[in-house]
């Protein structure tokens, strides 16, 4: 098992090389008097496909967007790659970062939420190529031919010049995906992304994040109530509650032979 050292930038690094993709160190998130995240550890590796289970409230969703930079936590400390995401500890102080190094961090991490939020006031292709033209700097050639790529990879090819509200939910949740793939993201995370689909589009839209799983090797956070869908692409699973993680281990683990009886009675009201 490696052992830690702490950097001096609060980073928290393996010594056998090995950074995190992601680290939570002692994340405190409170909402008013809520506590959703209480003193959370966890890492993510580099290239792991981690899902995060449990029931509403449990804060799985709220990881994601401290790891976004959509929330700010309370306490402690996110790193990614071993870089402190939006504060740092300094002279044994919480410190927190400028702005332009917090969308420096940014830039390495995609999300695709459960509401699509997609530009309806542009076509399928300006909301592809705006980030990365804006944000990477990107020359207009390069991301429409790499947002066309993407479409390619998502099964809607002829659907560059279509709106939002042209197309169907399924088609829209695929357009967001290919939004975020067109920032190169080190990290996707994935919230809930087919909880707004009719039925008969989730197993699509699953189908897609699958062949990203098994082709590339970008690291995911999932949120998801789609137990099949967890079990067929993750590595680790984490169960939440009460914003602790309850238990973690391979799906296969989880799935067939969990430990804790908040695990086995969640898994026995959602199967």
């Amino acid at each position: 098992m490696p052992t830690t050292e702490q950097t001096h930038t609060g980073a928290l690094r393996l010594d056998d090389g090995d950074v995190p993709a992601i680290r939570f160190d002692k994340v405190v998130k409170r909402f008013g008097d809520n506590v959703v995240l209480d003193q959370l550890d966890f890492t993510v590796r580099q290239g792991d496909r981690v899902t995060l289970i449990g029931p509403s409230g449990s804060g799985k969703t709220t990881i994601l967007r401290l790891v976004m930079t959509l929330e700010e936590a309370d306490d402690g400390y996110i790193l990614i790659d071993g870089r402190p995401l939006t504060h740092e500890s300094r002279d044994g102080k919480r410190v927190e970062l400028k702005e332009k190094h917090k969308n420096e961090m940014r830039k390495r991490i995609g999300m695709v939420f459960q509401q699509f939020n997609l530009f309806p006031n542009m076509t399928v292709l300006e909301n592809i190529i705006e980030a990365p033209v804006h944000v990477l700097r990107q020359s207009r050639a390069q991301a429409v031919a790499r947002a066309h790529e993407l479409l390619g990879m998502v099964g809607l090819p002829d659907k560059a010049d279509a709106h939002p509200t042209q197309l169907s939910g399924g088609q829209q949740q695929r357009v967001a995906i290919a939004r975020a793939l067109a920032m190169d993201p080190e990290i996707l995370l994935l919230d809930e992304v087919t909880s707004a689909l009719d039925p008969e589009v989730v197993g699509e839209v699953l189908g897609i994040l699958r062949d990203i799983a098994k082709n590339t090797d970008v690291t995911m956070l999932i949120v998801t109530h789609e137990m099949q869908f967890a079990r067929d692409v993750s590595n680790r699973v984490l169960m939440f509650d009460g914003g602790r993680i309850v238990e973690e281990g391979s799906p296969e683990q989880i799935f067939t032979d969990p430990q804790e009886r908040r695990t086995k009675d969640f898994l026995s009201a959602v199967l």
